[in-house]
């Protein structure tokens, strides 16, 4: 279980568009996509014995399929250049293709490591450059498979990615989609642009001086944990009448302040908030939006003030800082902002670890899990697979478990002694994730 992992590669294939809808054309990213940046995210699903002996027909039917959701999502086949007159990244839609991986690794999945994702399903995963969009589909000695679905973080976000992952699985399926994608990426500044100045507390134009000029935090760990619906709901009464999240955020936070050393006197969380509801348009609009729409809510609190109250205390901060976030002046006013900012790339602030310890800590409750089945069963398992990229700040990212019975999902990218302080907490909240968990 500690041992690497090192899959075989069998074939690599370019999946095109069956038939694109469009002549080759270029899509401008918006500017909420230069907020988001240019890196990769990746999702991996683990997927138990395929329902009958057809490994070659599953991936078979996972190309053609393929071919046909990139007619509906033709910027993800599509390449990333940066514009030498703007200075700013752009999509080329021309139908360069999708990569598709096929590996097989002589291990069952019983058998992988599911908490260290550095030594098991971190090392299931193919990128590359050209390809805005990889995937690899590494087959099991016992029959199952793991697939990494790896996009570029400029194509959209964890809504976006959602919705095409659920599309590809309904055109496997032979059903209508359910989601007609929106690519227009119409999200103007307004003329002149305008922004609250706090926002200059909170975001950056970034640089590449910016990068190694990072502390050093010792953030390397790459974690998969299980929670427990009973704990989940256990938090949200300790919190009053705040939601799941602002509660378990609470938990997190009050354990990240005994875990940030002595030199610290105050630490922060951050949340991705996705914006797509917020606008004041017509009902609908903005759901099937493809692209990125997300801002970063940040709260900071002492840690003194962190390890005496109570999680209904904390619960209180988390909520605030996320309401500052929820609404249409916030995001215009972020649109505006990197209007005035660029050309470059922006980020939050927080992602630099300037500023203290800190954590981002982000939901996928409507991200696609056990519903994403190709037709050969439901997977075990659905979760982020944390980047191997240099971070200024611990990453959490919250999925439903596939068992459907409340339960979450936690990956995570930590330094040791948040995982210590995880791991020893009495109330056991983060569980290492188990094949048992998985009932592999």
């Amino acid at each position: 279980m500690g041992f690497a992992i090192d899959p075989t590669i069998i074939t690599e294939t370019v999946v095109k568009a069956a038939s694109p809808p469009v002549k080759s054309y270029v899509l401008p990213v918006s500017n909420l996509d230069l907020l988001a940046g240019h890196a990769p995210v990746t999702y991996m699903y683990v997927y138990r014995k395929l329902t009958f002996d057809c490994s070659s027909s599953f991936v078979g039917t996972l190309k053609s399929s393929l071919a046909t959701a990139l007619n509906y999502y033709y910027p993800f086949a599509g390449q990333i250049i940066l514009n030498s007159n703007t200075g700013e990244p752009e999509i080329v839609c021309n139908n360069h293709g999708a990569k598709l991986v096929e590996a097989s690794i002589d291990i069952t999945l019983a058998s992988l490591d599911f908490h260290d994702l550095s030594h098991s399903l971190g090392a299931l995963v193919s990128a590359d450059h050209d390809f805005p969009f990889t995937v690899q589909i590494t087959k099991c000695s016992c029959g199952g498979v793991v697939i990494a679905f790896t996009f570029d973080h400029l194509l959209g976000d964890g809504s976006s990615f959602g919705k095409f992952l659920k599309s590809w699985c309904e055109i496997a399926q032979k059903k209508p989609i359910s989601c007609v994608p929106d690519h227009h990426r119409i999200l103007p500044a307004r003329s002149p642009p305008t922004y609250e100045s706090s926002l200059d507390d909170s975001f950056i134009c970034y640089k590449m001086v910016d990068s190694f000029t990072m502390p050093t935090t010792n953030i390397h760990l790459r974690r998969l944990y299980h929670v427990d619906a009973m704990d989940i709901d256990r938090l949200q009464k300790l919190s009053g009448k705040r939601t799941k999240i602002e509660a378990f955020s609470a938990y997190v936070w009050k354990i990240m302040a005994k875990a940030v050393g002595e030199s610290a006197t105050h630490c922060k969380m951050g949340w991705l908030v996705d914006g797509r509801r917020r606008f004041n348009r017509k009902a609908g609009d903005m759901l099937n939006y493809i692209g990125n729409v997300l801002s970063m809510a940040v709260g900071e609190a002492s840690v003194e003030e962190l390890k005496r109250g109570s999680v209904m205390d904390a619960a209180g901060i988390v909520h605030e800082a996320i309401a500052k976030t929820t609404n249409e002046a916030h995001f215009q006013d972020l649109i505006d902002w990197v209007e005035c900012h660029k050309p470059g790339l922006m980020l939050a602030k927080i992602l630099l670890g300037h500023e203290g310890p800190g954590l981002v800590l982000s939901s996928g409750r409507q991200f696609p899990v056990a519903e994403l089945d190709f037709g050969y069963g439901f997977p075990a398992l659905g979760t982020l697979c944390p980047p191997l990229s240099k971070i200024g700040v611990g990453y959490m990212n919250q999925r439903e478990s596939a068992t459907g019975d409340g339960s979450w999902v936690l990956s995570a990218m930590i330094w040791p002694a948040l995982a210590e302080s995880l791991d020893s907490d009495p109330d056991h909240v983060f569980q290492p994730m188990t094949a048992a968990h998985l009932e592999l």
